[in-house]
């Protein structure tokens, strides 16, 4: 193969490289078109990653509400964008427009971005957040390890909340996973060798583990019948789980806080049914057998003589919405 090394010119720049070999012409695309820096590349050594993707399984938020809360408490400049345009498939996530009156006046348009942040002890990291891909995976991994060898991070970590037959009651379980096992060496796992949908948070740690970069991850487990709500309680245990493996210190006193006003909530929905209060203590003899070993597959399944997650999950859904609707009054 022979690379000619000129671009398209019959198309835009993202096209990409035209190379020729015996089988005729192919073209080649390169991952710094899928990125662009914003003023002054820092000068790290061996900063974190921390990765979030909207779009994925993250039930209770735990991510969102951790990333969002990262960058509203702690200061953080723009290091990277990236092209949303290639990246996004705008059909199936529509951007909200404002119309007034009689014309377009402002439209949410998505944005893909690497940060740099200092966390409460002034330690620099890198944030990487925004909607997950919807196409080009690969070569976006690939931009993502470009600029993680550039930048010289020494570690990336990701982390979202997956739902589980677990009692809110109960301090919440967190599955680790990692490029190399030393990184999560302790933590035990309810899960054995499973086939999931995909997701661009694991290819990253697939591909850059196998790379020589260090990845790991964080799936908190939520209580499946809070999986649809906001429940901040999520986002604290996995901002822990990130300070215990990296050693950034956050500041979470607003998360807790708000994980305290919902519990509250939450425990007097229970209070006043007898259904749910059964349910929940069923969830909590479930929860005390498995943690004894009695019953190492239990949070895996849901018992059929208790109400399923998505009843649970809309009583408790109805009663939150109820509560916000009498505070808006």
């Amino acid at each position: 193969m022979i690379a000619e090394g000129i671009r398209n010119s019959a198309g835009p720049p993202w096209v990409g490289l035209k190379r020729r070999s015996t089988k005729g012409w192919k073209t080649v695309f390169d991952p710094t078109d899928l990125y662009r820096l914003s003023g002054d590349v820092p000068e790290l050594t061996d900063p974190v990653l921390l990765y979030h993707f909207d779009g994925f399984v993250d039930a209770g938020g735990a991510g969102r509400l951790a990333i969002t809360h990262l960058l509203d408490e702690l200061e953080h400049r723009v290091v990277a964008t990236f092209d949303v345009d290639r990246l996004l498939d705008y059909r199936s996530r529509r951007p909200t427009m404002t119309f007034d009156s009689d014309h377009w006046v402002a439209v949410e348009s998505p944005e893909l971005t690497l940060h740099l942040v200092h966390d409460s002890m002034d330690t620099p990291f890198l944030l990487l957040s925004g909607p997950e891909p919807d196409r080009e995976w690969e070569l976006f991994t690939s931009a993502v390890e470009m600029l993680a060898t550039r930048l010289g991070i020494g570690r990336l970590v990701t982390f979202h909340g997956i739902p589980m037959a677990v009692p809110h009651t109960r301090p919440l379980g967190v599955t680790g996973h990692a490029s190399r096992p030393e990184l999560v060496a302790g933590q035990t796992s309810a899960f054995g060798k499973v086939q999931v949908p995909g997701s661009v948070t694991a290819l990253i740690e697939l591909r850059l583990g196998a790379k020589g970069h260090d990845a790991l991850g964080y799936a908190v487990h939520v209580p499946h019948y809070l999986a649809q709500a906001e429940y901040p309680s999520a986002a604290v245990t996995a901002l822990e789980a990130v300070t215990k493996s990296t050693g950034l210190v956050f500041p979470l006193e607003g998360l807790r806080e708000a994980a305290g006003k919902t519990d509250a909530e939450i425990a007097e929905q229970i209070e006043a049914s007898q259904e749910l209060s059964t349910a929940i203590t069923g969830l909590e003899q479930q929860y005390d057998a498995f943690a004894a070993g009695a019953e190492r597959e239990s949070l895996m399944a849901e018992s059929a003589e208790m109400p399923t997650g998505d009843e649970l999950a809309a009583q408790f859904e109805a009663f939150l919405a109820e509560r916000d609707e009498h505070r808006g009054d």
